[in-house]
């Protein structure tokens, strides 16, 4: 329906307004003059300029300067000349009429003859000589038409009202227009009201009279060349077919019309219209030069242009000075004077350079206006919103191009203009339409899927999973419903104690609304409770809280360390900010209640196998490796106190927009191989190794490998739930499969992790739990260089090795896998690879924000990514530590 109505519309503005039709014009005259065509080089234009008015005089001129110059070119023998002056008027001196009435007496032919009875018979005679004489000199229209009368070759104009005549009209055409009229009379041409001709003796004088009207379009354009007038039943031909006709030796008796299909000059065919009417070409400038020589009236008549330079020419004189006639607007110009349209039609004639428009055009143009219609209303609305464009742009460019062809080389006019207008104003009023219906119905959407976010969230938090009820709430925009519904969420995290959660709440809501007092106040109360600390499974503290600072209660101890604040919570416990008092060290500490995991016999294997792996960390002193300074149980729960580290884990930059330069990853992956090839030759395997348990600080350059030992915490493969520990995405082969591992297991979880901080995705994933497992075990990991393709040939075999599905085909020690990644890090600083390639633009700023994260932190990811066997992956593929499974 959209589409009919543009169509309709369409066709409305077209017939009731000039629009589209002057846009039609305007490309006519584009490409019409993009004509290979050249004028011809027999006509020239002698210009009554500003240059002729200021050394001759005032406009109009004394007849006698132009029967000067015509005499000039008839001494030069000119073939034919076109004036397109209008002597319409007389031009005599005052003093003319006075002579004539004194020679009159002097003849006896008017009284008082008697007065000049005493004069002798040749005083008379030599009077009448000297008042004849002086009569000649006066009586300019007299001698300009003996100049045209000896001359013989020149053309004057006339010019005719046009319009449908209600009668016959107030003066019938002169002897002198009827001679110069077509020889048969047929009704053919415009039809025109009255007449204005040269003065009776001027145009008798000319060798032929003949109209020159000018007949614009209707945004005011000169293009058609009438080239019949119909008077008083006389068929009066235009000026430029009389020049044309006159320079080939041929007269209005040679003229013959064929009404409403052409006009024959001698053996020539003129193709018109219904109305004699032709599109001349209109001959464009070519290389600065104009289409036809136009010289000075000045400088022909005073002989600085010699009048032979016109022999054998066509000469056309009309004036070009300002104020001087009006000009036209043309195809080629928007002020061009009568006399040079009249060399360009005169050419056109001459050499047959019409613009046509074949019987079979307006079949064509109607065939165009009903492709546009259907597709419009059938086709487009089917095709997407790419495929659409593309069309439309196509169909468009063929209309225009082939209007544009035909005009320009085969001077044939099809009027397209429209057909092409229509479709493209239909393309975008219809995709606007399409448009604006998808936003409407993405608003829909986005409202729907605000509250379904919005109702889901409120489910969650009525099952107690508040951390996911809140991932839902941020997602729906601010209303009075949703910050109802986070002040409950905020309530229950305060009594579940998780005070920093709870300021986390009430600052998104004074986020969606700063102007609530209420919820700055709440805010406020929020951030002084986010210093409370609360011992998870704190069993001898009643209600498990206590306040750091203020009221002189003491700050809660952990051993030997006072704890500072809670930096965050992992599956199996807490990581605080600790200080040891005793020497002032900042330490990072992580807990495990390891009596809300294990009971009875399970309980103390558990603890038992958690010091040992703890003592077993704690001997590995290495400058790449977290120091563990401590271990022990209270409160029920079981520490690790270990080095505070600066800096962030590896997790942000295996995002494909935050990738590191190449040389960064090179070395951050060496010294990882070194560390664990340290490791391994203590006989401890990470078993977890990925982004978010490697801790690197530009500012000082450093990398250290944190959570050795945590993954053997609990049973070697499994714990009392049946999950496997690990992250999957990273995990070997034979890790996933629960078979013996070594360190080897190690450096294809580096493998992995190299991988994706080089291209910011893992190289393999999968939908689901099984489908991982049986990418990792059977599928073999792509070619680094099919997604960064500017990194160095050498790491697809250094990742291809390391990622091997047997441990026996990769590499067998860190120290040979760091080796050859100093080999590719040395070919990159020596510039044969530009660090970083072209996917780490603005990701390898060494300056970013330093930020005092530990290594409790990356010790946290760990414990979040615990995974069941038989759940569903979720974010598999992420950038934010590969495929994490939970229960």
């Amino acid at each position: 329906m959209a589409g009919l109505l543009v169509v309709l519309a369409a066709f409305a503005v077209h017939l009731s307004s000039d629009l589209f039709r002057d846009l039609e014009s305007r490309f006519y005259d584009f490409a019409s003059t993009r004509s290979s065509r050249v004028p011809s080089e027999r006509i020239a234009v002698i210009a009554i300029d500003d240059q002729s008015i200021a050394n001759i005089g005032r406009w109009p001129w004394p007849r006698e300067v132009h029967a000067g110059l015509i005499d000039q070119l008839a001494l030069a023998q000119a073939k034919t000349v076109a004036h397109t002056a209008f002597f319409f008027e007389p031009q005599t001196d005052r003093g003319l009429a006075s002579l004539r009435e004194l020679r009159e007496q002097l003849d006896g032919n008017a009284p008082p003859a008697q007065a000049f009875d005493d004069l002798g018979e040749a005083s008379r005679s030599h009077l009448l000589g000297f008042i004849a004489a002086a009569e000649q000199q006066l009586d300019s229209d007299a001698r300009l038409a003996s100049s045209l009368a000896r001359a013989g070759n020149v053309i004057l104009p006339s010019l005719y009202s046009l319009g449908e005549p209600q009668g016959r009209p107030d003066q019938p055409l002169p002897t002198f227009a009827l001679q110069s009229a077509l020889a048969e009379s047929s009704g053919a041409g415009l039809p025109a009201i009255r007449s204005q001709q040269p003065l009776a003796a001027i145009g008798a004088a000319a060798r032929g009279v003949a109209h020159l009207n000018q007949l614009a379009d209707s945004d005011g354009a000169v293009r058609r060349e009438p080239l019949l007038v119909n008077f008083d039943g006389h068929v009066i031909p235009s000026m430029g077919l009389m020049v044309a006709a006159h320079s080939l030796n041929l007269g209005p008796q040679d003229l013959r019309l064929l009404p409403g299909e052409a006009v024959l000059l001698g053996r020539t065919r003129i193709e018109t219209d219904a109305s004699g009417t032709v599109l001349p070409q209109f001959y464009p400038d070519r290389d600065g030069r104009p289409a036809f020589t136009v010289d000075s009236f000045y400088d022909v008549a005073s002989g600085k242009i010699p009048a032979s330079k016109y022999a054998g020419k066509i000469v056309i004189i009309g004036a070009t000075a300002a104020g001087v006639g009006a000009p036209f607007n043309t195809p080629v110009s928007t002020a061009l004077s009568p006399a040079v349209i009249l060399a360009h039609t005169t050419s056109s004639i001459l050499n047959g350079h019409f613009i046509g428009q074949p019987v079979w055009s307006g079949a064509v143009v109607l065939a165009a206006l009903l492709l546009v219609v259907a597709y419009l209303l059938a086709l487009l609305p089917r095709l997407s919103a790419a495929t659409g464009a593309w069309a439309t742009a196509g169909l468009f460019a063929l209309l225009l191009g082939v209007e544009y062809g035909l005009l320009s080389s085969a001077a044939t006019w099809l009027p397209l203009v429209f057909p092409a207008a229509l479709l493209l104003l239909g393309h975008l009023v219809l995709t606007t339409r399409r448009f604006l219906a998808t936003e409407a119905g993405k608003a829909k959407t986005d409202e729907e899927s605000a509250e379904t976010n919005r109702m889901m969230g409120l489910a969650l938090q009525g099952q107690g999973q508040l951390d996911l009820a809140f991932d839902r709430f941020r997602r729906v925009p601010h209303s009075r419903p949703l910050m109802d519904n986070l002040e409950q969420l905020a309530l229950d995290f305060e009594r579940k104690r998780q005070f920093h959660k709870v300021q986390s709440v009430y600052e998104h809501m004074a986020s969606l609304d700063r102007s609530d007092a209420g919820v700055q106040s709440r805010l406020r109360r929020a951030r002084s409770l986010s210093k409370t600390v609360v011992l998870a499974g704190a069993s001898s503290h009643p209600g498990g809280t206590l306040l750091l600072g203020g009221a002189g209660v003491e700050q809660p101890m952990l051993g030997r360390y006072r704890i500072e604040k809670e930096l965050g919570k992992g599956a199996m416990g807490v990581v605080y900010q600790g200080r040891d008092p005793k020497i002032g060290r900042t330490v990072a500490i992580k807990t495990l209640a390891l009596s809300a995991e294990f009971e009875g016999a399970e309980l103390a294997d558990a603890r038992e196998r958690f010091f040992r792996e703890a003592e077993t960390a704690g001997r590995l002193q290495h400058p790449h490796i977290v120091t563990i300074f401590d271990a022990g149980e209270e409160h029920d729960l079981a520490f690790i106190a270990m080095e505070f580290l600066q800096g962030r884990d590896l997790v942000e930059h295996t995002r494909a927009d935050r990738l590191l330069p190449l040389a960064t990853v090179l070395d951050i992956g060496e010294r990882v191989a070194m560390a664990l090839d340290y490791a391994h030759r203590q006989n401890v395997v990470h078993r977890d190794i990925k982004p978010a348990n490697i801790m690197y600080d530009p500012a000082s350059d450093s990398v250290k490998v944190t959570d050795f030992g945590i993954a053997r915490i609990t049973d070697a493969s499994r714990t009392k739930t049946g999950m496997v520990l690990g992250t999957p995405s990273f995990m070997s082969p034979e890790q996933l499969a629960g078979h013996h591992i070594d360190g080897r297991s190690d450096l294809y979880s580096l493998g992995v992790m190299l991988f994706q901080l080089l291209t910011g995705v893992l190289p393999l994933r999968g939908d689901s739990m099984a489908a991982l497992m049986y990418q990792i075990a059977n599928q073999p990991a792509p070619d680094v260089r099919s997604l960064r393709p500017d990194l160095p040939g050498a790491l697809t075999d250094i990742l291809g090795k390391a990622l091997s599905k047997t441990p026996q085909d990769r590499y067998q020690s860190g120290r040979d896998l760091a080796q050859d990644l100093r080999q590719v890090d040395r070919t990159a600083a020596a510039g044969r690879v530009a660090p970083g390639g072209a996917l780490t633009t603005g990701s390898g700023d060494r300056g970013f924000e330093k930020t005092r994260l530990q290594t409790a932190r990356a010790m946290e990811n760990g414990f979040a990514t615990t995974v069941a066997t038989q759940s569903v992956v979720q974010g598999g593929g992420s950038a934010e530590g590969g495929s994490d499974i939970r229960l």
